[in-house]
């Protein structure tokens, strides 16, 4: 007879690697919206600032962790990604930048009328509604597969020199 007292957590299926199909097409979903951001001139270190800060929302460590390493490679500095969480109460960030993630933090917590109104209003300033457009849906890539990094329990390991 088992002891529950000292069982180990199930183990979550991997929902990426169980479903590959669905989850090529959220890649191909993902790839269609950075060229769609691109072409919006949404330039890449504020796409993967929105990528950073609906993880942070989310909680999802795996996501947190390579879209981190991915907005260093694109030039983002650290100072700036040690005050993303607080983003608001910083000067560094851009007019632009300020309006994406206030777009994106609408996107990932919608039942917040006022704040969504409001973040569309400001975006409306500052962003052209294709920025507008690509913006949101970064948001909206990010949530899933935030989703699938969650749900599968993906795990994030030390990498050496880090």
């Amino acid at each position: 007879m088992s002891d529950p007292t000292h069982s180990s957590p199930p183990r979550r299926v991997f929902i990426d690697k169980q479903s590959p199909h669905a989850f090529q097409a959220l890649v191909q979903a993902a790839e269609a919206v950075r060229t769609t951001a691109a072409e919006a001139g949404l330039d890449r270190t504020t796409a993967e600032l929105i990528n950073i800060r609906v993880s942070q929302l989310n909680g999802c460590a795996y996501c947190l962790d390579i879209h981190t390493r991915a907005a260093l490679r694109a030039g983002e500095s650290p100072q700036r990604l040690g005050t993303l969480s607080a983003w608001r109460d910083t000067a560094l960030f851009t007019p632009v930048e300020r309006a994406a993630l206030a777009l994106a933090e609408s996107t990932t917590e919608p039942a917040d009328a006022t704040a969504q109104a409001s973040a569309y209003e400001a975006a409306r300033r500052v962003l052209s509604e294709d920025q507008i457009s690509a913006a949101i849906w970064v948001a909206i890539t990010i949530n899933a597969f935030n989703r699938v990094s969650i749900m599968s329990k993906h795990p994030v390991s030390p990498r050496p020199g880090t």
